[in-house]
């Protein structure tokens, strides 16, 4: 095993512009944005085909998390190496400054069926900021089926169709494969997904690119992959003091706070922290700030985190 697998490992984002975007990366987390386009994805760590992350940690400066998978997947994953020859999650932040489409992302059976070579597409999100109004939009109200949401899509009623609540900073809304959903302007948060850039757009919202045309729709195959059962999603407040906020095949998530020294890692299985407040250090001297990712490797003992103020953030760990 190599070395570097017993220390926290933080990969270099990739910036992506979307129509949706905006520039909150910059004032966030302090991403650098490369150009004056709106940036609405940054992905933290990938090992999707459209990227292959790379280390920013100095003991182990740019090597892919493509050849730690090929190399080390074992010491980086646990027992659950066995079930996974790709890093099991996308792990992103987002700037929503315009609505996303209203989409349904397919689950792995589905996906096989509507795009062969791609995975099914779980996603989990915790907001980091919700400007006044805005929406999330999450599954179908009581009573939606296939005919009622057809008609919607013909009239352009479609939100009228589906649940929605006003975020606050700390929600955490989990988004099984399958769900109807739409992510509001004027937020900003963090998700973890299945490793998948699987999307099937439903909706979206009459908007025209630069060149005045509509961005391509993909309905009979949103239609096909709705789990037309699932129902209205709520939202897990940051008041409800739940410390363990999901679990399902693909990960356990947990809300990590902490004022004084803790430890992390030493579990014996991958772990990913997301810093979504306060900074400080890892016993190995690194430090941390919000809006930081680090993956803790299964082969990693127990590390001493020193906070140098109350320290918030996600604990997502691989189920074996």
């Amino acid at each position: 095993m190599t070395s570097f697998l017993t220390f926290p490992l933080r990969f270099a984002p990739y910036l992506r512009p979307m129509v949706w975007g905006g520039r909150r990366l910059v004032r966030f987390v302090g991403k650098a944005l490369p150009t004056a386009e709106p940036y609405g994805e940054s992905w933290e760590v990938s090992d999707h085909a459209l990227h292959a992350s790379r280390l920013a940690t100095a003991s182990s400066f740019g090597v892919t998390l493509r050849e730690l998978m090929a190399q080390y997947r074992d010491d980086l994953l646990g027992p659950a190496g066995e079930r996974h020859h790709v890093f099991p999650w996308l792990i992103k932040l987002l700037d929503a400054h315009d609505n996303l489409s209203v989409q349904v992302h397919p689950d792995d059976e589905a996906v096989q069926r509507l795009w062969p070579g791609e995975s099914g597409k779980t996603e989990a999100w915790y907001v980091l900021e919700a400007a006044p109004g805005s929406r999330i939009w999450a599954g179908l109200k009581p009573g939606v089926g296939a005919r009622e949401l057809r008609a919607a899509l013909e009239a352009g009623t479609v939100a009228d169709c589906l649940h929605s609540f006003t975020p606050a900073p700390g929600d955490f809304v989990f988004i099984p494969a399958g769900t109807v959903h739409a992510l509001g302007g004027g937020i900003l948060l963090a998700e973890i997904q299945q490793t998948s850039d699987a999307t099937f757009r439903l909706f979206d919202w009459n908007r025209r690119d630069a060149a005045g045309q509509p961005r391509p729709l993909n309905v009979e195959q949103a239609l096909a992959s709705i789990h037309w059962d699932a129902g209205p999603i709520e939202p897990i407040r940051a008041d409800d003091k739940k410390h363990r906020l999901v679990i399902c095949t693909y990960f356990e998530i947990e809300r990590f706070n902490a004022a004084e020294t803790f430890r992390l890692a030493g579990q014996g299985r991958m772990q990913a922290w997301m810093v979504v407040a306060g900074h400080g250090r890892f016993a190995n001297g690194e430090f941390f700030l919000p809006g930081d990712v680090w993956i803790l490797p299964s082969a990693m003992p127990a590390m001493t985190v020193q906070p140098d103020c109350p320290v918030a953030g996600l604990l997502c760990s691989l189920n074996h």
